[in-house]
């Protein structure tokens, strides 16, 4: 089962600086999950610091690379996207990262994903519906990890940049839109 790393650190931005983001990034065992494409998951802790500290051209790339691992396709997620999400909220919520409105975007996507939910419930009752359950359980630790950050959302909703508030709003609308999981 998923389990979140430990929360950013607490304080204001002056407080922490902007080499304190992403400081429990090595507190995960990234060589040990699997990416949405399911290669190794080892490539995500560069990608997330190039989005922390790259200028905005390094970012959006990395935010695509980094999307096409944890979000395959814009729809398919992997044991690598829940741990990842915390970082991305990280990310977003801090007022020296660039882009975002393409993280908020991927968040989206990511709560938004339930490929292997809709093709579980076509095969229920089937003998082949269990090999799903590896799959749900990642949507399920996805979408549960993005709502876990809804303050962080909400936060970047009052923005007095439209480019970041708009995106925010729409990510809260479709939290509020989209009911939990059924059980399978």
């Amino acid at each position: 089962m998923f389990k979140a790393p430990p929360g950013p650190a607490r304080g204001s931005d002056e407080e922490q600086g902007v080499g304190s983001l992403l400081r429990s990034l090595s507190g995960v065992r990234w060589g040990e999950l699997r990416d949405a494409t399911g290669a190794a998951a080892g490539g995500i802790p560069p990608l997330l610091s190039r989005i922390a500290y790259g200028d905005e051209d390094t970012a959006r790339i990395a935010i695509d690379d980094l999307g096409d691992a944890i979000c395959a396709l814009g729809f398919v997620v992997g044991e690598a996207t829940a741990p990842t999400v915390p970082f991305l909220l990280e990310l977003a919520g801090s007022p020296h990262v660039a882009c975002k409105a393409e993280l908020l975007d991927l968040l989206g996507s990511i709560y938004q994903t339930d490929q292997w939910h809709s093709a579980a419930s076509a095969t229920e009752g089937r003998k082949h519906d269990a090999s799903y359950r590896q799959q749900t359980g990642w949507e399920t630790a996805s979408r549960t990890a993005v709502y876990a950050g809804r303050s962080v959302i909400e936060g970047v909703a009052s923005s007095i940049r439209p480019e970041e508030a708009t995106p925010a709003r729409k990510l809260l609308q479709m939290m509020d839109d989209n009911l939990p999981f059924p059980e399978l």
